[in-house]
């Protein structure tokens, strides 16, 4: 089952539905987020309804899940992106995190910020947690996925480079598409892992890898993380980005305005946005 969000053009605003063919079937929930949090039958409930039918050809996305109650993010977690970032190979999992300010939608423009000039791309497989999930233990965790999605973690460099947390140039405004659907578990690999994930600009390919090369695979992070916090539906896992990231080049190479940025995650989908400049 593939789920998204959807802007529409009356009071309701968006709305979660799931794709049939070349269509997408209205669910009675504001987002996916909503359809994640309304109790663990929610499969069920994402197929029982038909609320209207938009044509995918001319659906808005909205990000999957507008407002998670948490975005956990991975660094250095491809062993090619730990090298060209001059890193040591972590022996655990590199957290960080951003706020739901900064999520766009998988067609929407990304801004570059008006303090920056460092802009960068981060090609992700996303993991949408699908059911409350505290102390999981790894062999279990896959169970709490509700399903995959496609993000690109874009980076402002020069704020992230003025302390030794990632934060501040993680989460400014309008940087961050997610989407354009959340793909249920049972139309991919286990865990996601052997799928191609890459990103280019202007058609030029700068990230290619493969989900199967993740140094913490999605498994081990859930159980990782669930022990420091409870996972709720709807909270979105970013799992770190593969080499060939633009801060990573000699010379480095940073996005511009007008340029398009597409990302794609093998069998879950593809994010289409174009670099606009930020304005007052």
């Amino acid at each position: 089952m593939r789920l998204s969000t959807v802007r529409l053009h009356d009071e309701r605003g968006t709305a979660a539905a799931r794709q049939e063919g070349d269509e997408l079937v209205l669910l009675p929930y504001s987002d996916v987020g909503a359809l994640l949090s309304s109790g663990d039958d929610w499969p069920e409930r994402a197929t029982a309804v038909d609320g209207g039918r938009v044509p995918l050809s001319t659906a808005s996305f909205a990000p999957v899940v507008p407002h998670p109650n948490k975005i956990v993010c991975l660094g250095l977690n491809y062993a090619t992106h730990i090298k060209e970032m001059g890193r040591l190979t972590p022996a655990h999992p590199t957290l960080f995190a951003k706020y739901d300010g900064s999520l766009v939608g998988a067609h929407d423009d990304v801004l570059l910020p008006l303090v920056s000039d460092d802009l960068d791309w981060e090609a992700e497989l996303g993991v949408v947690i699908g059911h409350r999930a505290r102390h999981v233990s790894a062999d279990k965790a896959l169970a709490y996925v509700g399903g995959y999605t496609v993000v690109n973690d874009v980076t402002v460099r020069d704020w992230q480079h003025r302390t030794r947390e990632f934060l501040s140039g993680k989460t400014f405004e309008a940087t961050t598409p997610v989407g354009p659907s959340l793909v249920t578990p049972d139309e991919l690999p286990r865990g996601a892992s052997g799928l191609t994930i890459g990103c280019s600009v202007d058609g030029h390919t700068m990230q290619k890898s493969n989900t199967a090369d993740l140094l913490f695979d999605v498994a081990s992070i859930i159980a990782y993380v669930s022990t420091i916090i409870t996972l709720l539906p709807g909270d979105l896992i970013a799992t770190g980005t593969p080499g060939g990231v633009g801060a990573g080049r000699d010379p480095k190479v940073f996005l511009r305005p007008g340029q398009e940025l597409v990302t794609s995650v093998e069998g879950i989908g593809e994010l289409r946005n174009t670099v606009v400049r930020e304005r007052l």
